[in-house]
């Protein structure tokens, strides 16, 4: 048996893969086209791995798609490509309505004219499974309930539109064609191989390098933090026994804002590999001008996951984030293979010299 993975060399898909053929006998067919966020460094430990097979591929070549298809015929596949970056997607939203819409209606059209062409069996156990995200919700006051699968669509970043419009594209495969889909929103992640754009990896490395510490505006922004490892169960638990056509929200029931967030980091650093000069990380905190836009609180409703899948988390935030702290300690090659060229650029555009 086959599965076929959309983005798999990036963070989360990444995470995916790892986890999956470690547990599982199945071989994973990996499409990845490999932007910046791609880094087949994280792969690195499947290389000689005849069950992990790579093409450098965008999901919206459909001969491509349609040939892997075919070739592999895979029982599943799962979507995890997408550009992912809310300010990325600030300074150049072409990017992402590229891949997020346009991606992800050309691999439903290629998805779908396999699908109609498999014998009746295989058309029943077949899956296709969307990744997305909580942002596609809007934002939460502070008084405000977590987000529900039920929750009204009201994305305001660039990103959470693109990604709204997969998911509504994804719901209508369904609808329409019978596609067998599922779709999982999740809350922001965090742990190993993260691109360093996102706040956790920056600080970490920031610190450690000596940099300042980039808070937007007064840092209150809350965030429902869900470890990658933990995320990569629930959806193998969705691929597994989800109901066709349903969303499943995915948190970690770990709210926290941003600024509390640095500190926890900055506390662990002091722990784990205080600075030569003995003053704490957090001395290095710097605030700078809020994004526009910015989404004040997301938080996530998991418990139609665990009371039909019976899925919950195994991390709190602070069993996660000391791994996750510990986990860029201990691999500072990969570090230093990815924070090259194209991300200082980056680094330097944001949030200046």
């Amino acid at each position: 048996m086959t599965i076929l993975v959309t983005g798999g060399a990036g963070f989360i898909g990444g995470n995916f893969v790892l986890d999956w053929l470690a547990a599982h006998d199945e071989t994973v067919v990996n499409l990845d086209k490999l932007t910046y966020a791609g880094n087949l460094q994280t792969l690195a430990s499947l290389r000689d791995n005849p069950r992990h097979v790579f093409v450098q591929g965008d999901i919206g070549d459909r001969e491509l798609v349609a040939n892997l298809l075919v070739q592999y015929q895979p029982r599943a596949v799962l979507n995890f490509a997408a550009e992912s970056h809310v300010d990325r997607s600030i300074h150049g939203p072409g990017d992402f309505i590229h891949t997020n819409v346009l991606g992800t209606f050309n691999l439903l059209e290629s998805v779908r004219a396999y699908w109609t062409a498999l014998p009746a069996e295989e058309q029943q156990a077949f899956r296709f499974l969307h990744v997305s995200t909580d942002e596609v919700y809007g934002t939460l006051s502070p008084a405000d309930p977590p987000f529900a699968e039920d929750n009204r669509y009201e994305p305001n970043s660039p990103y959470s539109a693109s990604k709204a419009a997969s998911d509504h594209l994804v719901r209508a495969w369904h609808h329409t064609y019978g596609l067998p889909v599922l779709t999982t929103n999740c809350s922001n992640n965090y742990g190993p191989y993260h691109f360093p754009e996102k706040l956790i990896p920056l600080v970490i490395l920031n610190a450690l390098a000596g940099k300042p510490l980039p808070i937007y505006g007064d840092g209150q922004q809350v965030r429902d933090w869900l470890y990658v490892k933990d995320h990569c169960s629930a959806i193998r638990r969705v691929l597994e026994a989800g109901q066709l056509g349903e969303t499943y929200n995915v948190g970690g029931w770990n709210e926290k804002a941003n600024l509390d967030v640095v500190r926890s980091i900055c506390a662990l650093l002091d722990e784990l590999r205080p600075r030569a000069d003995g003053q704490p990380y957090a001395s290095q905190i710097t605030y700078v001008q809020d994004r526009p836009g910015h989404d004040r609180r997301y938080a996530i409703d998991a418990r139609k996951l665990q009371r039909e899948l019976g899925w919950k988390p195994a991390e709190t935030f602070d069993s996660g984030i000391r791994k996750t702290v510990q986990w860029y300690l201990d691999n500072q090659a990969w570090v230093a293979g990815v924070t090259s060229g194209s991300y200082r650029d980056w680094l330097s555009q944001q949030y200046g010299a």
